[in-house]
């Protein structure tokens, strides 16, 4: 078995504790993160306010903390989502003939060809801002690159001696795919999908951020970048500390993903990811 590097034992405990912040922010910071105090407007990190305030008085590192729900709730809701209709779009392209798969792929592609921020403004913008919203938006503009790996994986399994084994006992196409292609093709696509909630993380901030993610006075990373980038000349720490989460939640998150990567290559029917 491989050692686990320092970096990754770092990348690993910053996620946990990114995690830990979205279950039990209270456990964190005890502050109201909407609590106004306008006399403390505007103030630099101190040991009262180790992140400073907002132009309200509010304390930054408090919703900081409180952020990381909204943040992490926008990613990996976008993903499950994504995961999920993938599955299923992959898995019938996979199983339902060469008709079926020919059209699902052929609108998959016209899918793709679209960049995802501009699918995701597109479907908020007829859905609304919310939070939830935003986490439907991107995880439907995920969806189609799902859908062509899980495709990929199931007509490589597909291929294994189990497979054909489980075909010439008499499995049916339905059985066979449910019951020996998809469990095979899920375990490598759980790896793929911890790789796409730090990018579901950023797709979610720069909703947010466009002012298409959470209403005020929720606690979100993204907005509160977009609040802080007016008074950076006044006070920076608005607008670092936002943008710092939202670094290193995705940095670490990426790192932990490639190692889970590295570790299953191979392991699996498909061989590679």
């Amino acid at each position: 078995m491989r050692r686990i590097g320092p970096g990754v034992a770092i990348s690993a405990l910053l996620v946990a504790l990114v995690g830990l912040a979205a279950i039990w922010p209270g456990l964190l910071a005890r502050a109201d993160p909407n609590a106004v105090e306008p006399v403390d407007a505007l103030l630099g990190p101190s040991g009262a306010h180790w992140f400073g305030t907002d132009q309200l008085g509010r304390d930054v590192y408090s919703r900081v903390v409180h952020g990381a729900r909204v943040s992490l709730f926008i990613g990996v809701g976008a993903t499950a989502i994504a995961l999920l209709l993938g599955c299923l779009v992959g898995m019938l392209a996979a199983a339902c003939g060469r008709l079926v798969d020919e059209i699902l792929m052929q609108i998959t592609d016209v899918l793709l060809s679209f960049p995802g921020l501009l699918l995701s403004l597109l479907v908020v913008a007829v859905l609304g801002p919310s939070s939830t919203n935003a986490a439907i938006a991107i995880g439907l503009s995920s969806a189609p690159g799902f859908a062509r790996l899980v495709r990929g994986e199931a007509l490589v399994i597909r291929q294994a001696g189990y497979v054909r084994t489980a075909v010439t006992f008499g499995a049916g196409r339905a059985r066979v795919h449910l019951r020996h292609v998809l469990p095979n093709a899920f375990a490598p696509l759980l790896v793929l999908a911890l790789l796409s909630v730090g990018a579901a993380v950023i797709a979610g901030s720069s909703l947010s951020f466009l002012g298409l993610g959470p209403r005020v006075p929720t606690a979100e990373w993204g907005s509160m970048l977009a609040q802080g980038k007016d008074f950076l000349t006044i006070s920076w720490a608005m607008a670092v500390f936002p943008g710092l989460a939202i670094t290193v939640t995705v940095i670490a998150i990426n790192i932990v993903g490639r190692d889970l990567q590295r570790r299953f290559e191979g392991r699996h029917p498909g061989g590679t990811f």
